[in-house]
């Protein structure tokens, strides 16, 4: 009897698939549990037994984290589970879930008599640390990405193993589902005398071949005007930061030569409230005219998403700055501000002045370079994904310009929807043009690095899950290249449209830089 034949695991457990999910239900069971013990050893000996291991926080998402809160991981577990056990006769799949080393720990103590052969950890949140116990066991482990679910960490996990090579691991990044059935298929050969070395490079060779080779990069004219370095650094001095991380108001040093303040959230929330509800009606009138779709966001909502980027306008001015960057979700959730700033980043975006998420300064002034460089053209930050089946890199976030080739330049058409982990608030989708070269950067300053990749802009991802703006690129280079350096880099990266590999190489020789080149 094979487990190509049996019935799905979760067959007799879909009225309490949860408690299936937390105990670990073997894939192939249902159809034996009734037979005699020793029908059971017989049939089961010669197969090869794999623990799926589930990284994430619960079944039912309980915070806002990608892909969303309130996101039922179930049926996705479900899936996974028994399109492997139909996909992979031989193969005997055994579950559990982990949030952390603790019960990933526990995982592998009760395995030590279960006669396992291999691990496959699926990252389906971003940050738990589940794989790195289980790659301890030497046993071989297969890391999985649930894209626009797991994906942070499972970049920055990946680079780490990459950075300090773990024999026993492997990893796939893909959306499709045969490319992780290939993948798992190459734990036979441990089941056959090979070592988890041999499996590694099996599943790193069937990962390879079965990445499409590169398409037509040939991209649509666009003529870009750029500084020179000099000039270039002369405008960078002349900009200045403003960065809301809590309640500190403090000078800090400058990044990258630009001025950089720190100023409280409450000067911040105090503009936002100040704001002229009548101007705040307006804008949000002008939003709602110009987007293509107003999704689950209500004119409230909207009005109060204005108040906020007038607040910013009027914080801007009085500190003589020309970009802000707020740690939107710990104000928002920490009670300190009561309005995502998501339209109004897009807003400042789309006017020359820079609106960066999260409190990062180094990619808030990543983006100041960017809009210094090509006289007004918006840097994009995002938290990207990568798909081998694809070959492309997709940039996600929540804020998007929809002017990305400068105020002067054409729009392109936007959806504003709630911000994506939470579901709430108002941020933006914009349907980014596509056919354009794109140059993805980065600024170290510790390192006195500029990290580097460009590719073609091929699509735009409607998924769900995850950050509302998706931009699917196809790189330029290397694709396995950029799994390496996520661990040393960090998860965001700024995106501009534009060939800007001259003028950048052309900058960081003039401040005595280096370029690194991620693809």
């Amino acid at each position: 009897m094979t487990v190509s034949n049996h019935r799905s695991p979760c067959t007799m457990c879909l009225m309490n698939r949860r408690n299936f999910l937390k105990t670990g239900c073997t894939a192939g069971a249902v159809g034996l549990v009734a037979g005699p013990q020793h029908l059971l050893a017989a049939a089961t000996r010669d197969k090869v037994k794999i623990r799926i291991l589930y990284s994430l926080h619960d079944v039912v998402q309980p915070q806002p984290d990608w892909p969303y809160s309130g996101f039922d991981f179930a049926p996705v577990m479900e899936r996974i589970t028994s399109e492997l056990t139909k996909r992979c006769p031989g193969f005997e799949f055994v579950t559990a879930m982990a949030k952390g080393p603790e019960e990933a720990k526990a995982v592998l103590e009760s395995d030590q008599t279960a006669g396992i052969d291999g691990y496959l950890v699926y990252q389906l949140n971003c940050w738990n640390r589940v794989v790195q116990t289980i790659v301890e066991s030497g046993k071989p482990v297969l890391y999985a990405d649930f894209q626009y679910g797991g994906s942070g960490g499972f970049l920055v996990y990946t680079a780490e193993f990459l950075r300090k090579p773990s024999p026993n691991l492997a990893f796939v990044a893909s959306s499709d589902l045969e490319d992780l059935t290939e993948a798992v298929r190459c734990f036979a050969l441990v089941k056959q005398g090979g070592s988890p070395a041999d499996f590694s490079a099996a599943v790193t060779q069937k990962r390879i071949s079965r990445t499409p080779a590169p398409g037509n990069l040939s991209c649509l004219a666009d003529p870009l005007k750029t500084l020179s370095p000099d000039e270039c650094v002369q405008r960078l001095k002349q900009s200045r930061i403003l960065a809301v991380r809590d309640e500190t108001a403090k000078t800090a040093e400058p990044i990258f030569g630009i001025p950089l303040e720190y100023i409280p959230f409450a000067e911040v929330n105090e503009a936002w409230k100040s704001a002229d509800r009548d101007a705040s009606r307006e804008v949000a009138e002008r939003w709602k005219k110009n987007a293509a779709e107003v999704i689950e966001v209500s004119d409230e909502t909207l009005a109060t998403s204005a108040a906020m980027y007038l607040g910013m306008k009027e914080v801007l001015k009085k500190h003589e700055a020309n970009a802000i960057t707020i740690n939107c979700l710990g104000g928002f959730y920490g009670g300190h501000i009561h309005a995502y700033p998501c339209l109004g980043f897009h807003e400042l975006n789309n006017e020359g002045l820079i609106g960066g998420c999260e409190c990062d300064i180094r990619s808030a002034a990543t983006m100041v370079m960017i809009t210094a460089l090509t006289q007004g053209r918006p840097g994009y930050i995002s938290d990207p994904v990568i798909d081998t089946a694809k070959r492309q890199i997709i940039y996600a976030h929540c804020v998007a310009s929809n002017k990305v080739f400068g105020p002067q330049g054409p729009t392109n058409p936007f959806s504003i929807m709630t911000h994506s982990e939470d579901r709430q608030g108002a941020s933006v989708r914009s349907i980014l043009p596509l056919g354009y070269m794109t140059t993805t950067l980065e600024i170290e300053p510790a390192r006195q690095e500029i990290l580097f990749h460009q590719g073609k802009a091929v699509a735009n991802d409607p998924d769900d899950r995850a950050c509302r703006t998706k931009l699917a690129v196809e790189p330029v280079g290397d694709l396995e290249k950029l799994f390496t350096l996520w661990d040393q880099w960090g998860w965001h990266r700024v995106t501009a449209y534009g060939d800007l590999k001259e003028p950048v190489y052309a900058l960081a020789d003039h401040i005595g830089w280096k370029v690194v080149e991620e693809a």
